[in-house]
């Protein structure tokens, strides 16, 4: 069975990650999905290791010493993260494992698991449909805006980090997803991916 790989996706508010990564699950559904850690409380019928693993501040606080949390937030007081131990469960499993987080985690992933993560930043056409689709919302304030074009201005700093660049264009979720996808097929036809069965091939002796 091939390995699988991770492929982590990220970008400014108003890139349309959420709505993107939906789209491509619905295109490939037999991709894998990770059980993260949380050091909140279990809700009424929550079930450890099947919703989330529930442990203690001082447990994750560990883990993230260990490097054995590929990345975390911080949400209503309570920590948050993908546990390195789950994304190399389903990558042995043979699938891939989508991971949509914030820039900084996405590389922080990509520090504990070179090998087997690809990053890929989405990005809305340009900087005035950016804006337009923040304001679009109508749900945050003037100052949360600008404070949003500001960090979406500092995050694109960190595109050359990034393996791919993706526009998402404004209605075209599908073909955006599509791209991803190629993406997807691509990577795991990557050279370095197939030098085995190359080498099979040159060591056969009939």
């Amino acid at each position: 069975m091939n390995k699988g790989l991770i492929f982590v996706i990220s970008g400014p508010a108003g890139s349309g990650k959420g709505t993107v990564v939906a789209a491509l699950r619905k295109l490939i559904p037999e991709l894998g999905f990770s059980v993260s850690a949380t050091t909140r409380a279990p809700r009424p019928g929550e079930v450890d290791g099947e919703n989330y693993f529930f442990v203690s501040r001082d447990s994750f606080e560990e883990l993230l010493r260990n490097d054995e949390v590929l990345e975390h937030t911080n949400y209503c007081g309570n920590m948050y993260g993908t546990l390195k131990c789950e994304a190399e469960r389903v990558l042995t499993e043979g699938r891939d494992l989508i991971l949509e987080i914030e820039v900084e985690g996405a590389l922080n992933v990509k520090r504990l698991m070179p090998d087997d993560t690809v990053t890929i930043m989405l990005i809305a056409p340009d900087p005035e449909e950016l804006e337009k689709r923040l304001r679009g919302r109508g749900t945050e304030s003037e100052e949360v805006i600008k404070s949003r074009l500001s960090r979406a201005s500092e995050e694109l700093k960190l595109a050359p980090q990034y393996d791919y660049v993706v526009t998402n264009e404004t209605g075209k979720t599908k073909e955006c997803a599509e791209k991803i996808r190629g993406i997807i097929a691509a990577e795991h036809q990557r050279y370095s991916r197939m030098r085995s069965v190359v080498e099979e091939y040159i060591a056969y002796k009939k």
